[in-house]
């Protein structure tokens, strides 16, 4: 994470980063791991997954509306955000 300026969407956009052994600080990306264990339960040999199989993946939990971004997809907010920066 020492590099997070570089997937930094804009300039100005802070990157927050949760304490350490502080799960209630990361709801969301502790719902994602719950809804990634959908598709590979604990202990599945990732590196048996095909690239086409991870995509599908992807595709599903980036097509899913969250509540949290107002019922958009997470592709909808980032379009958003992006267009926001100009």
């Amino acid at each position: 994470m020492d590099r997070y300026a570089e997937f930094s969407v804009a300039p100005g956009i802070p990157v927050c980063f949760c304490d350490p052994h502080s799960p209630w600080q990361r709801g969301s990306n502790e719902n994602t791991n719950g809804l990634l264990r959908q598709y590979l339960p604990k202990g599945t040999d990732q590196s048996k997954q095909s690239a086409e199989d991870l995509e599908r993946i992807q595709r599903s939990l980036n097509g899913r509306p969250r509540e949290t971004l107002q019922v958009k997809t997470t592709s909808e907010k980032l379009a958003e955000v992006i267009a926001l920066t100009g």
